[in-house]
């Protein structure tokens, strides 16, 4: 019986090979971007369960009041490791102090690689559970390191790496202990390719001899705790611990500590004012809701197609039962039909998604591979299949069936009015998604538009970043500016604490007349060499930049408007703020500088010479010259005066462009959906409209050899469509409004919803919905009435 039913459903779907046609294309269409969203989704939800610890790891965050709110931040003070060990050790199983990922030189042998990694304590590698190809996790002895497979390779080829010898910066030398497997692609500590002893670190940076070391916030706490302990308890206990061992006159920071659980870091990490407000999360509850809405988009199709075709198979059914078919026997017929389709369509989509997957890879940044070796995949196939094939079959299988076979076969069954109104519901349902999805695209492009547009303060084209391994170059800074001054290759050169793109420094301890005793600061804050200003194209609003022309200029700011404005002083230029106890002139105000988010107010910054500005030198190219040929020239002079380093560089321009990469990819990827579901929609609009003008070929012919116009004819065709995609916008116009209103909020720096899009949005919907029932429509007028008319 079960081949019987696969026989007949085959027979139908190449008999009405129009129909089948397009509910497969509809269905593989919404299977395909559905597994595409579904495996992103997957990823995203995955980050960071890799490890096994994952429950019970957590990172120390802290709430700090400054510059007239609260600021959250994971940056710590090297002491409160030790402070948690020692004070809390029962909540705690490990708790590890780490740097941030930071690149370095490392030279096995005659090669010299520059390679990303961190300084940890012990206790981190075994948080994390490190997989070991070669040797153990203990960093425990400081001249020892610990290599990811990959730079391994690097260093070694396919040689043990184990008790080999490494320089790290030309400075040390360390011995290989372990090598670990490569960090998952969606891990926090993606890309970190080598990890070193923590008590190297503090003894090269002097870390135990700070004067104040509770002050300065710049590494990383990790902690796992305790296998039966509750992480909001101890986040209670820990909240004061920095507050303790503050100095007095850092009080007014009110630093309060709180343990942040792994299992939120990636999807849930932006905070206003103390408050966590989302993250990522958003993106993936939009992009969810808009993949099951385009996948209910082909199922609409194959329900609408279905009931549009319930007259013609009324017969069939009526035939079926004259002869003694069951009404059991007639439900598992249309079902098997529904699920051949199905199964068709998924299959296609299978192909579809392999094919279209690199680019996708490429357009999210991911590394999704097809879930084939997994169970849960196949099952969730299986159970989509069979849901889909229900929901789409449901309607013949459960309807049609119910014909009485003596109306049917005598002509007196009609389908009547009420029975096309789930089709029109149908039919706005499609548009009003496809309608919202192209208002939420256009809004996403226009807030990146904004965004970009934003004057940032500086003049960033041909403006490249090269991080200093070394001192070598920073102590003969002078020397090498000249040398590239003389080949041309650029205008400009300086030294700064903090790359262009970003803040690595931020300070208290400022003073200026006027200031509330109470109020605590946090202010960027970025020690720079002479011409600094120049390179990069600062913007001044009042008074100069720094000279080498006067003396007094070491004891100078250069502050930025949102500091003035901040600072409420009148005339700011020649006033005096302190610094630490110590004063300082302002003596130029700068427009604002974009260094962080561009959806962002700018945080009052200030700018001071510094000797020791050595980690970060910035290029101004010459304009004159072309990139490749200026960069030519530049590795050059870099190679001749430190051979023992890498010229590495990143242009300014692109680096800025990576802080809208997930604005960016949301938009790309909705705009994309906002495609599908109107091809979808048309397509399902086409095959409504064909069998419509086929079900009323004689009335057509009727009405032409009557002397009705071929204009006349369209608009009684096509008016009822043109309705529902009407009555669509009206719902879909509100539902978008609010929804990007919602999603705007999430920046301090956002366009506004503008009222043509609406306009423009439907517009574009109707002249596409409006082409595809013309084609068919036209086509049905134009057929000659003669055939259409002569079995009459």
């Amino acid at each position: 019986m079960l081949k019987s039913y696969v026989k007949v459903a085959w027979r139908n779907l190449r008999k009405n090979k129009m129909y089948s046609t397009i509910n497969i294309i509809g269905l593989a269409s919404g299977i395909t971007m559905f597994l595409l969203i579904g495996h992103w989704i997957i990823d995203e939800w995955s980050f960071d369960k890799q490890f096994d610890n994952y429950e019970h790891i957590a990172q120390v965050w802290q709430n700090v009041s400054n510059n007239g709110s609260i600021g959250t931040g994971n940056n710590q003070p090297f002491p409160l490791g030790a402070a948690l060990r020692k004070d809390y050790g029962s909540d705690f199983q490990r708790v590890a102090m780490c740097t941030w990922n930071q690149t370095h030189l490392l030279s096995p042998g005659n090669k010299v690689l520059s390679r990303a990694g961190v300084y940890c304590e012990p206790d981190f590698t075994k948080m994390l559970s490190l997989k070991m190809s070669h040797g153990h996790d203990n960093l425990a002895d400081p001249n020892t390191i610990l290599l990811s497979e990959s730079l391994a390779h690097s260093c070694f080829g396919n040689e043990n790496p184990i008790n080999k010898t490494l320089q790290i910066d030309n400075k040390q030398a360390v011995v290989v202990a372990g090598v670990y497997r490569d960090m998952p692609y969606n891990s926090t500590f993606a890309g970190i390719d080598f990890m070193m002893p923590w008590e190297q670190y503090a003894r090269n940076e002097g870390l135990y001899n700070y004067d104040n070391p509770w002050r300065a916030n710049s590494y990383r706490v990790f902690v796992q705790i305790a296998d039966n302990a509750n992480m909001e308890k101890i986040s209670g206990k820990i909240k004061d611990v920095k507050l303790k061992n503050v100095r007095e006159d850092e009080l007014t920071l009110h630093p309060q500590l709180f343990l942040y659980p792994m299992s939120r870091w990636h999807l849930y990490s932006e905070f206003k004012n103390g408050v966590n407000t989302g993250g990522l999360i958003r993106y993936i509850w939009l992009l969810g809701i808009s993949g099951i809405f385009v996948l209910l988009l082909a199922c609409i199709n194959f329900m609408n197609l279905s009931t549009a075709r319930s007259e013609k198979r009324a017969k069939e059914v009526g035939i079926r039962k004259a002869i003694g078919s069951r009404r059991s026997q007639l439900i598992y017929q249309f079902f098997s039909e529904s699920f051949l389709m199905v199964m068709i369509a998924l299959l296609i989509s299978l192909l579809l998604f392999q094919l279209i997957l690199p680019y996708f890879n490429q357009l999210s940044d991911k590394r999704l591979v097809l879930l084939w070796t997994t169970p849960l995949f196949w099952v969730a196939c299986i159970g989509f299949c069979i849901i889909t094939g229900l929901i789409a079959g449901s309607y013949p299988a459960f309807y049609l069936s119910s014909f009485r076979p003596v109306s049917v076969l005598k002509g007196a069954f009609r389908a009547g009015k009420s029975a096309t109104i789930p089709r029109k519901i149908l039919v706005i349902v499609q548009f009003t998604v496809s309608v919202t999805l192209i208002i939420v695209t256009t809004v996403v492009f226009r807030q990146i538009q904004f965004a970009q547009n934003r004057p940032i303060g500086y003049d960033r084209n041909g403006l490249i970043m090269v991080p200093m391994y070394s001192q070598h170059i920073h102590d003969h800074f002078n020397l090498v500016r000249n040398e590239l001054l003389e080949t041309g290759a650029i205008s400009d050169m300086a030294e700064s604490w903090s790359p262009v793109t970003s803040v690595w420094s931020t300070n208290s301890g400022f003073n200026w007349e006027g200031k509330d005793p109470g109020l605590a600061l946090d202010f960027p804050n970025n020690g720079v060499s002479y011409d600094y200003g120049n390179t990069i194209g600062w913007q001044f609003v009042a008074g100069r930049d720094f000279s080498r022309s006067f003396a007094t200029d070491s004891a100078a700011f250069v502050i930025n408007e949102a500091a003035a404005k901040f600072m409420g002083l009148k005339d700011p230029v020649g006033k005096t703020i302190t610094w630490d106890g110590s004063p300082y002139t302002i003596i130029g105000i700068i427009k604002d500088v974009i260094s962080e988010s561009p959806y962002e107010a700018v945080r009052p910054s200030v700018f001071h010479l510094s000797k020791d500005a050595g980690t970060q030198m910035v290029v101004k190219i010459n304009p004159a010259l072309s990139p490749r040929e200026a960069l030519e020239k530049i590795e050059a002079v870099f190679k001749k005066n430190n051979p023992n380093a890498p010229f590495d560089y990143q242009f300014v321009d692109q680096e800025y462009a990576r802080k809208f990469g997930d604005e960016q990819r949301f938009g790309k990827l909705a705009g994309i959906f906002s495609l599908l579901a109107i091809f979808i929609s048309c397509i399902g609009l086409l095959g409504i409209t064909s069998y419509m003008a086929e079900q009323r070929t004689k009335e057509i012919g009727l009405r032409k050899v009557l002397g009705a116009s071929l204009f006349s004819l369209w608009v009684l065709l096509s008016t009822d469509f043109i309705i529902l995609i009407i009555v669509s916008f009206v719902i879909a116009f509100p539902v978008a409004y609010y929804a990007m209103i919602t999603w705007l909020q999430h920046y301090q720096y956002h366009t506004t919803i503008a009222w043509w899009i609406f306009p423009v949005a439907a517009g574009g919907t109707l002249f596409v919905a409006f082409l595809t029932v013309s084609y068919q429509t036209i086509r049905a007028t134009r057929m000659n009435p003669v055939k259409s008319l002569k079995s009459e």
